[in-house]
């Protein structure tokens, strides 16, 4: 049975940074190609970052590049999702999620397993 557990997210304000941590249990993050997403209330679920499996190679949602880095410890079977310089449109519910395929996607629907998701809440 899989399971993606999400932490670390919290109420943080304009400028602060915070770390969410995607434990997994069942799979192997090292085996997939691991996203985070985010989804805010009215708004559509929206791909924030992804990392291959295979290359190590990530992509990011313009809005978020240079302020957001993902990477995975492979020895604790955990992906992270490191955000600084939040702003307060970075408000939303984080998702991690796991797609095995052999390509990196930018679109929810290619991902199988999801965790129920941290909210991160930046306040100006």
């Amino acid at each position: 049975q899989v399971q993606l557990v999400e932490s670390g997210g919290g109420l943080v304000q304009a400028g602060d940074s915070l770390r969410l941590s995607c434990a997994a249990s069942g799979l192997t993050v090292s085996r997939y190609m691991m996203g985070w997403f985010r989804q805010a209330p009215g708004k559509e679920r929206e791909f924030v970052t992804a990392i291959s499996w295979s290359s190590g190679v990530s992509i990011y949602a313009d809005s978020v590049k240079g302020r957001f880095t993902i990477s995975r410890d492979n020895t604790k079977n955990t992906v992270y999702l490191q955000m600084n310089s939040l702003k307060p449109e970075d408000t939303a519910r984080y998702y991690c999620a796991a797609d095995n395929g052999k390509v990196l996607y930018r679109s929810a629907s290619a991902y199988d397993y999801w965790g129920q998701g941290t909210q991160v809440t930046v306040s100006s």
